[in-house]
């Protein structure tokens, strides 16, 4: 039985296909050099048909930072409405980045490459994101050193700033390497090395 081009079902189906096409594309070329016929080409549909669903190059990179930080900020809603420890939380956090990053990788590198580190992209609007992520991680450092469990001689910005940079760092090494990951038992393993790093520093003694 054939679709019906009108259905919902139809429409988010192209969409999906035109959005995965854009964040390969965009891996390839860069944002600025993508073309729209390149995107069309790859999701194998018409020219028309993108702007169709995205009147332009700028709405559909638009939906990709929307598609990310929709994401991210379900599982910051998740993480602040159970009662969880500091270490779970930003558990939580880590692993969002690197389980995203083993399931849709183009999708996280057009996100290290084209928004988090590319100042011609990043918008003031863009830019606010970015600051509603850090203030509700800050929330978390500042609650956990209410609770006595985050030394309390760092502002929790500072400590924000530490937690998400090294995280952000690793996945970004990975990004730019073409590093990608292998398996649950090796997302464990980066997931707790940043982790403990974090809460017991690089030395030898954090280990005890």
């Amino acid at each position: 039985m054939l679709q019906d081009p009108h259905s919902m079902d139809h429409k988010k189906e192209k969409q999906a296909a035109i959005f995965e096409a854009a964040c390969s594309v965009i891996r390839e070329k860069g944002f600025h050099q993508a073309r729209i016929v390149d995107i069309a080409r790859h999701a194998g549909i018409s020219y028309g048909l993108v702007y169709h669903y995205f009147g332009s190059k700028a709405d559909l990179f638009d939906a990709i930072s929307k598609e990310w930080w929709d994401g991210l900020y379900a599982m910051m809603d998740q993480c602040e409405s159970q009662p969880a420890s500091i270490d779970d939380r930003l558990a939580m956090i880590v692993n969002y980045f690197l389980d995203l990053y083993e399931r849709r990788p183009n999708l996280v590198h057009v996100f290290i490459a084209e928004i988090s580190r590319s100042t011609a992209n990043l918008t003031p609007a863009r830019l606010e994101f970015f600051t509603r992520f850090f203030d509700r991680t800050e929330r978390i450092m500042a609650g956990a050193q209410d609770l006595g469990t985050l030394r309390k001689d760092v502002k929790p910005r500072y400590l924000t700033y530490i937690f998400l940079g090294a995280l952000e760092g690793f996945i970004s090494t990975m990004v730019m390497g073409e590093q990608l990951l292998k398996g649950r038992e090796q997302r464990k393993r980066i997931a707790r090395g940043i982790l403990d790093v974090f809460f017991y520093g690089a030395s030898a003694s954090g280990q005890d």
